[in-house]
């Protein structure tokens, strides 16, 4: 894998996509302006002292880290304790689980040992919490920030939020097992190059469900469980698409009041999900994110909606590295035949300004030390697999991720890439309530009417609630 391309041109897609996507800032910040990138000599001075340079910034102060990421939670853990070992400064992580971090925040932040550092999704996340959020444009973090394309900024100029994390999803899929379809009698497609529509991609998967006995698999896609674990690939990840392409047709970045456009289309990509499957529909509410993971990972189906974080659950079972592909997510819009993946990020680290000062500088340091410590580096590059949009992450400190490299391949074809406007969707109670609309209409107790109305009328409530 070409290291040096993979985080140069994630990090170029990301900038692009957040200014011509969704919810952009303005400006760019030159990589090696001198508020930026340090030289070599500087950056190996700074790792030789970053024990002294933690331990006097951060006095007698303490942090507290509620982590959003359940898939990182023992990395997390176990950075911490390497950070405690050198430093001395207790670092606490705690993780809430699949779907419920807003909820937990707002839990935590009402404690007296609130939390030191906490992560928004965006720009609407951040709305609930810019009162808590330290401005962040004095620290290491935001100095060593490629791009304020990377920062949520305040009209005052605050740093509100930096992402430490640039991601991307599609339809993960089996090379092995697409070839070894390919090979058959009657096959749809000669090369998985020619899957490039949803009309492709339906007769493709239609057909491998048809021969899945032959294959020796249980289906085309893994199953598309709705419990809190995986239901947020589908009323987040997948509802982004006919999002991203309303924004784009009407010439947005945001909405008070989503139209859904792109409804049906949403639809029919939600029918191939739950018709060519591991499992029946009618079993959707019990199925987990783990299910899904293992059904891929034991290569017992082809295709798997998730994005670059997966890796770790998929590696060192039945499908090697080499045979991890990724596609975009098709839904039938006009011209989708150039789309890419979707690249983006909804991880913003804020740092609670009603910490004790001693706190506030504890955790400034230790996140400091994270992005800039061998320690810290090595376990984004091989324990969560993170491409960051740090300068501080050179070649060397890029994840050996074939995901990573498959959404590099995108870039280099060309492909339009797809922006994470699911930061902008008004409230994690809007998002469930898609989901169980979705469930329903899976399991035949509801009617896809009623997924439209908690997309459509459900936006404009939230939209209303949040605003009073």
């Amino acid at each position: 894998m070409k290291k040096k391309l993979v985080s140069l041109m994630l990090v170029a897609a990301m900038a692009a996509t957040m200014v011509t996507g969704c919810g952009s800032n303005n400006g760019n910040k030159d990589a090696s302006d001198n508020n930026g990138s340090t030289t070599e000599e500087s950056k190996d001075d700074s790792q030789e002292e970053s024990k002294d340079d933690s331990q006097a910034a951060s006095g007698d102060g303490a942090v507290y880290y509620l982590n959003f990421k359940p898939e990182q939670a023992d990395q997390w853990k176990a950075l911490a304790e390497t950070y405690t070992e050198q430093t001395g400064v207790p670092v606490t992580v705690e993780t809430a689980a699949s779907g419920t971090y807003e909820s937990t925040l707002k839990s935590e932040m009402a404690k007296e040992e609130a939390p030191t550092l906490f992560q928004v999704n965006g720009p609407v996340g951040l709305a609930s919490w810019a009162d808590y959020c330290y401005d962040l444009k004095d620290s290491a973090l935001y100095k060593n920030l490629k791009s304020d394309d990377f920062a949520l900024i305040a009209d005052s100029g605050e740093v509100q939020g930096i992402a430490y994390v640039i991601e991307t999803y599609g339809l993960i899929y089996n090379k092995k097992l697409l070839a070894d379809y390919c090979a058959m009698d009657g096959a749809k497609i000669k090369d998985a190059s020619e899957i490039n529509s949803f009309a492709k991609l339906k007769e493709v998967a239609d057909d491998i469900q048809a021969k899945k006995d032959d294959l020796g698999i249980n289906g085309a896609f893994t199953s598309a469980g709705m419990d809190s674990s995986s239901d947020w690939r589908f009323k987040t990840h997948l509802a982004n698409i006919p999002i991203y392409y309303e924004y784009q047709a009407d010439n947005i970045e945001t909405t008070d009041a989503i139209k859904g456009t792109y409804l049906d289309n949403y639809k029919n990509m939600w029918d191939l999900y739950i018709t060519d499957s591991t499992v029946e529909s009618t079993m959707l509410s019990s199925m987990t994110g783990e299910d899904a993971a293992a059904e891929f990972a034991m290569g017992e189906a082809v295709f798997y909606q998730n994005g670059t974080w997966a890796y770790n659950d998929i590696k060192d079972n039945e499908v090697a590295d080499e045979d991890l592909g990724m596609l975009p997510i098709y839904i039938g819009a006009e011209g989708e035949e150039n789309q890419g993946l979707c690249t983006g990020s909804e991880n913003y680290w804020c740092v609670n300004k009603n910490a004790s000062q001693e706190d506030i500088d504890a955790t400034l340091a230790f996140v400091e030390w994270v992005i800039t410590s061998d320690e810290g580096r090595t376990s984004f590059r091989d324990e969560m697999g993170f491409v960051t949009p740090f300068s501080t992450f050179t070649d060397e400190y890029q994840p050996a991720n074939p995901l990573v490299a498959a959404s590099q391949e995108d870039i280099d074809a060309g492909h339009a890439t797809v922006a994470w406007c699911f930061t902008t969707m008004p409230s994690e109670n809007w998002k469930n309530g898609v989901g169980s609309a979705l469930l329903e209409y899976a399991q035949g107790t509801g009617e896809w009417d009623a997924v439209k109305t908690a997309f459509v009328d459900g936006w404009a409530a939230e939209v209303q609630a949040v605003s009073e």
